[in-house]
């Protein structure tokens, strides 16, 4: 008999349910203050949270525990521990004490730092995180307990991605506090931040797969020519799905619920073999922590399914690339402040947020860029399945003429066109939820309920975009309450629709509810003046303006030497992944490809032997001969590409060498490989094309 889902939700999770039945109701519930309401942990509970933590574990056959950690390399990090220990008389026992459970010492030389670590100073530590629950990691028969923690130097610098999410929450956590006891909402203790990240990828066949050392090294196509049939019939988003998908997704989904992450929508996508999967929202942190689980589960389950899964941004030139669409909202216990809602006392909360993001992107739009600037996503900002690099903010129509009305210019809005909204400064509108279209084109759209940032890339660690959305906010609470503060005499919710009007002046420049891909749109945010990074290079530069720096130290999430070496990071990885991509691309040609093409040569002058020089195969083997002498010429001006960028030593320079010199090589290189591609034999090509990869599975 086959399980409901909720039967066997979070069975590998120690979560409330089986903390509640194997802690004190004491021990409990100052660890869900801690949880719940963002208390500090009392320490004297840790050594029977990791007791209970270990029995457990141990009962559902976990034999070793591992701190599980979000270095800056991407992905996630663990080191395992048996459980196993000596006991009083030398016998050997189950042991898992607090300290354990606390903190961990993995060495710190070998993950990228920045500079703060170098490879003689080895010492970092990792310290549990008891926000995100801890679960059992499943290979066939072994099983290992999993603690979720953050990473850090032994000199007190943040070395992972969850440090700076968690400071980024206490910062927004404490603005919005602020403000609400400005309006006189002394109730409020503390805030949530919730996130949902929708995931993309695309399934290929595990045997096509191993023919392509593009994919298997760089994880996207370096070659290969447009198939016949792509996405031009749009006959695939949302289609009837494949039953060997299903099948996938299926036992994709069981994984998921037993971990305790709530899949909720599974669908085709717009390229053939595309896909996406979708969750209910949570709190932030643990939104980030399931989907860097997802990410490890789909390519096991995906295997055993005779398949791969690929998270890269852009697998595939000319179909749809995948991103992560990362939903976020804010609110209280209460309320979700992005809610709209009938109620005026709780639509203050709704306008101010909505002027604190309008504030936040304005003043430092450019960080968001940066945040999802890496080697991956540069192919695929700008394309048009994802928004453009220029960050700007869409409201939507209803709420954009709402936002007019309060500043005050504008045509005129009746009543029976806005269902009842009653505007003015004295009185709060009453809006409407879902009363406008969905701007598919924007980085930054209004959805409802919530704000959907639609640049992160599909295989990115969503950290980095709810830390900047959560320090974006805190500053525009700040400014709200700096402002608000200043006024002098009548209410506060009606000196508070005054500060909005200036705010939506000020902010005007990042709102815009037309087409992003438009050329026309690119001319105007120029004029705007809104930053338009081409690549990561030119992203990261932004990072590190002297606003920006003081940004992330006044509100304790980076400070200027971990941002610094967050950048120096995110080149070195940059580089490092366009260095493997076109070493990569140069062996394939020369290896796979010049062979290739030297067999039809070969096949076409043996049949001019047999017939006759003027015939239409001569023109042929002229045609692929000129082809070869191509190719040979694009490798050799890679080869010279690359040899610039590895001789520059400037990291910064050395990026954008990559970026330009080395990008533009092997697109030169590519050209004439596809077109060698289109004219030799099937037999002789040495790799699945894109067709193959495309429809088989």
């Amino acid at each position: 008999m086959v399980k409901m889902a909720s039967q066997i939700f979070g069975e590998l999770t120690f979560n409330k349910k089986a903390m509640n039945e194997r802690l004190s109701k004491e021990i409990y519930a100052k660890l869900l203050s801690t949880v719940e309401r963002g208390e500090p942990l009392d320490e004297t509970i840790a050594s029977d949270v990791a007791h209970a933590m270990k029995e457990w574990a141990i009962e559902n056959g976990a034999t070793h525990f591992t701190h599980w950690f979000q270095p800056q390399r991407g992905g996630t990090a663990e080191k395992h521990d048996a459980f196993l220990s000596y006991g009083s008389d030398g016998e050997m026992i189950e042991r898992f004490s607090a300290k354990q459970l606390i903190q961990s010492e993995p060495d710190a030389s070998s993950f990228p730092s920045g500079g703060i670590r170098s490879t003689f100073e080895a010492r970092g530590y990792t310290a549990w995180d008891p926000t995100s629950p801890a679960f059992l990691l499943e290979a066939g028969d072994t099983k290992t307990l999993v603690i979720p923690t953050v990473y850090l130097s032994w000199t007190g610098e943040a070395l992972d991605l969850k440090t700076p999410l968690l400071r980024s929450m206490k910062a927004l956590n404490d603005s919005a506090i602020k403000l609400q006891k400005l309006l006189g909402n002394d109730s409020v203790k503390k805030m949530k931040v919730y996130g949902g990240p929708e995931q993309e990828y695309f399934l290929v066949s595990k045997e096509l797969y191993d023919t392509r050392p593009d994919l298997c090294v760089a994880g996207r196509t370096l070659f290969g020519a447009p198939p016949a049939k792509g996405q031009q019939l749009e006959d695939h988003y949302f289609g009837a799905i494949k039953d060997k998908v299903m099948m996938f997704m299926e036992d994709f989904d069981i994984e998921l619920y037993r971990r305790g992450i709530p899949s909720k929508t599974r669908h085709n996508e717009v390229s053939p073999n595309q896909f996406e999967i979708a969750p209910l929202y949570e709190e932030v942190n643990m939104a980030v922590d399931h989907n860097l689980q997802l990410m490890e589960i789909i390519r096991k389950v995906a295997e055993k399914h005779g398949l791969v899964a690929l998270l890269h941004e852009k697998p595939f030139a000319g179909v749809n690339g995948s991103g992560k669409h990362f939903n976020w909202s804010l609110g209280d216990d209460s309320a979700n402040y992005l809610e709209p809602s009938d109620s005026p006392s709780k639509n203050i909360n709704f306008l101010l947020t909505l002027g604190a993001i309008l504030l936040g992107v304005n003043k430092f739009g450019g960080l968001l860029r940066a945040v999802v600037a890496d080697a991956g996503n540069d192919h695929r900002l700008g394309a048009n399945e994802a928004p453009p690099a220029i960050i700007s903010v869409y409201l939507g129509e209803y709420l954009a003429r709402i936002m007019d009305e309060i500043e005050g210019i504008g045509t005129s809005v009746n009543e029976k066109s806005l269902e009842n909204i009653n505007l003015g400064v004295k009185n709060l509108p009453k809006v409407a939820k879902d009363t406008s279209d969905r701007n598919r084109t924007s980085p930054v759209a209004f959805t409802g309920n919530k704000f959907e940032f639609r640049a992160v890339g599909s295989s990115q660690n969503c950290s980095e975009a709810g830390t900047m959305l959560n320090l974006l906010v805190a500053y525009g609470y700040d400014e709200i309450s700096r402002r608000l503060s200043a006024k002098k005499g009548g209410k506060v919710k009606e000196n508070a629709i005054l500060v909005m009007k200036d705010v939506l002046k000020e902010t005007k420049r990042v709102r815009f509810e037309g087409n992003n891909y438009s050329e026309a749109w690119h001319k105007e945010a120029a004029k705007r003046g809104l930053p338009n990074a081409k690549n990561t290079p030119e992203a990261l530069d932004l990072m590190l303006d002297k606003e920006c720096v003081e940004l992330f130290e006044k509100y304790g999430v980076l400070s200027k030497r971990e941002l610094h070496s967050k950048v120096e990071i995110k080149l070195d990885a940059y580089i490092k992944i366009k260095d493997v991509e076109l070493k990569a691309a140069l062996n394939i040609a020369k290896t796979l490809v010049l062979p290739a093409v030297l067999e039809q040569i070969k096949l076409l002058g043996e049949a001019v032997k047999a017939t006759s020089k003027s015939s239409a195969m001569a023109t042929d083997l002229k045609v692929v001969s000129g082809l070869y002498g191509d190719i040979k010429a694009a490798i050799a001006g890679l080869e010279k590409a690359i040899a610039l960028c590895e001789k520059e030593e400037n990291l910064e320079k050395k990026a954008k060498l990559y970026a330009k010199n080395g990008a533009n090589a092997l697109v030169a290189l590519r050209a004439s490989v596809d077109e060698a591609e289109t004219l030799v034999a099937d037999a002789f090509w040495p790799m699945a094309k894109y067709q193959e990869l495309l429809t088989i599975l």
